[in-house]
């Protein structure tokens, strides 16, 4: 992984041209923490609200790879949850092919979900220990339609030999295999629904660095192969900036900053958006940032403070402004970001 993807244009077929597959309007999505009997007994505390995802709006377009970027707790997996239909959201609109998914019934959301999948973060996690990988995938395969024997097994043989893996991997437990290769058989059930829109949610945050790199290019080469669109959800820069063509910025549980990847990472905008990148280590010493420590208290997703959420850490701090009224989307060029700096 040494470089970034090259970003969409207009003559390759780019969002230029194209409606958008999804579309996030406006989207939120809130939890209850309900306080303990101790804390309404003797505090008085009332029950509390986790913004975990607070007024969302973004675009992905067919066959490009967005990016969403954030610190641990920003609501960044939420959201790509929400945008699949795994967390209903509690106020905005999803559109999928300019049809609002959160108001589908049943049988049209059984639908929809085929065609938009999800890779999860932990691969063990997410496989049941007690089946084999061909019972893992044949209920895929039912779920598709699928259901003679002799059309299951050439699409299981298909299926598993596209991520990597062989004929004698059908018949062994989750158990039995490395981290990469689960990966791989979690890649191999998302495929075998046929989907044209995946949700990667940390695929290989919990992968060796040598694994990593395998199972990236495992996944662009599929993109190339099947035409697949991808939310890619991570916090290594370094993954983020391979295999995006536009990166989004999360912070608290809002959208602080979006633009193709190299405009991003050569231009960033937002303060928290520079320190973000500041972090990445660099051998190159003519390439590397200077280091930005963010100073200041941490909001938590349980506060709404007004004015800018990222006000208390900034270093270009402006006033009251940033104190007393949230920042507008202020968008050129493709490029936007929510920050008083930018006019």
């Amino acid at each position: 992984m040494t470089a970034s993807k090259q970003p969409l244009t207009s003559e390759t077929g780019s969002k230029g041209k194209q409606e958008p597959l999804i579309r996030v309007q406006n989207v939120k999505k809130y939890y209850k923490q309900k306080a303990s009997f101790l804390e309404k007994t003797l505090a008085r505390s009332k029950d509390k609200i986790v913004y975990a995802v607070d007024d969302v709006s973004f675009d992905i377009y067919p066959g490009e790879t967005l990016g969403l970027v954030g610190e641990s707790g920003c609501g960044k997996s939420t959201l790509g949850r929400t945008v699949i239909q795994l967390h209903e959201a509690t106020e905005g609109k999803i559109l999928y092919r300019n049809q609002d998914i959160t108001k589908l019934g049943k049988e049209n959301m059984r639908q929809y979900r085929q065609k938009n999948q999800i890779i999860f973060q932990n691969p063990y996690a997410s496989l049941n220990p007690r089946k084999t990988v061909r019972d893992i995938l044949q209920v895929a395969l039912v779920n598709r339609g699928i259901t003679r024997r002799s059309e299951q097994e050439d699409e299981l043989l298909r299926l598993i030999g596209q991520v990597g893996l062989s004929r004698r991997h059908l018949d062994n437990y989750p158990h039995q295999f490395s981290g990469g290769q689960r990966q791989r058989i979690g890649i191999a059930r998302a495929l075998a629904m046929k989907p044209d829109f995946i949700v990667a949610d940390e695929p290989v945050s919990a992968l060796d660095v040598s694994v990593q790199a395998q199972i990236v290019n495992l996944l662009e080469e599929l993109q190339q192969e099947y035409d697949l669109t991808f939310l890619f959800v991570a916090h290594d820069l370094s993954v983020v900036h391979y295999v995006s063509d536009r990166v989004a910025v999360m912070y608290l549980g809002q959208l602080i900053e979006l633009a193709e990847t190299t405009e991003l990472f050569n231009n960033p905008q937002h303060p928290y958006t520079q320190a973000l990148l500041s972090s990445i280590p660099v051998v190159d010493k003519k390439e590397r940032r200077e280091r930005i420590i963010l100073q200041g208290s941490v909001s938590t997703p349980l506060e709404k403070p007004r004015g800018c959420l990222f006000q208390n850490r900034c270093m270009h701090r402006i006033g009251e402004i940033c104190s007393q009224e949230r920042p507008q989307w202020v968008e050129h060029n493709g490029h936007g970001v929510a920050c008083h700096l930018i006019r």
